[in-house]
């Protein structure tokens, strides 16, 4: 490190401290140094905290676990610095309060019907508002993982099952209703063409029957002489 010169890294700034107060913000690059001033670096790349699970009561009074992913970065290293002695977590904090406040005007419905979101902009709305007073810009707030109850993914993997089942049942009928007309229909063709039916007869016989045809009717009318 030289006594005259500080190198500030790519992606990152350095507050310079004289005195007790900042001075100035140095970029990334080679600057000289001011005699007795002190140094902070910042890091300004983005950064991914993971919001563990935690248990939030629906507006229907389900308790579900959800868990979430908070993608940040610091826009004002001064405020970053000064504002806070721990920002990152007052930026974890705003993002759980954001998850809790967004989920309790949901039931448990809104959760688990098929195409429901979660108000991710919201989250991220509510987290950012928080975040910019450390000097922190929130990129997203990603919703990872919504953990429902037992009982309740018990029940949803029944109501599943049953609409299956229904289903099955439904196709099974409408199967068995056409065989039904179909049967019908060829019971009205062969009343209306008997040739038909001896026809039909014959076809269903099994292999090696012998088929006797009789040409004619018999006479059981004739005259005796």
């Amino acid at each position: 490190m030289s006594l005259f010169t500080i190198t500030v890294p790519a992606r990152h700034c350095a507050v310079e401290y004289l005195n007790g107060k900042h001075e100035r913000v140095l970029a990334p690059g080679r600057h000289r140094r001011t005699w007795r001033a002190r140094y902070v670096t910042v890091d300004l790349r983005d950064t991914m905290t993971v919001v563990a699970p935690q248990e939030v009561m629906t507006a229907d009074g389900v308790v579900v676990k959800v868990s979430a992913v908070v993608r940040w970065a610091v826009d004002d290293a001064v405020a970053w610095l000064e504002q806070a002695g721990d920002p990152g977590a007052l930026v974890y904090l705003a993002a759980q309060v954001a998850l809790r406040d967004a989920l309790a005007g949901l039931d448990l419905d809104d959760l688990t019907r098929r195409g429901a979101r979660v108000p991710a902009d919201e989250i991220t709305a509510a987290t950012a508002a928080v975040a910019g007073t450390v000097g922190v810009r929130v990129g997203e707030v990603v919703v990872r993982d919504v953990i429902l109850p037992v009982e309740v993914r018990h029940a949803a993997a029944e109501l599943v099952t049953a609409r299956q089942r229904g289903l099955a049942l439904l196709e099974g009928a409408r199967a068995e209703t056409a065989a039904l007309r179909s049967l019908a229909n060829g019971a009205k063709l062969l009343d209306a063409h008997p040739a038909l039916a001896q026809l039909r007869l014959v076809q269903s016989a099994p292999h090696g029957t012998q088929v006797v045809l009789r040409v004619g009717q018999p006479d059981h009318g004739g005259e005796q002489g």
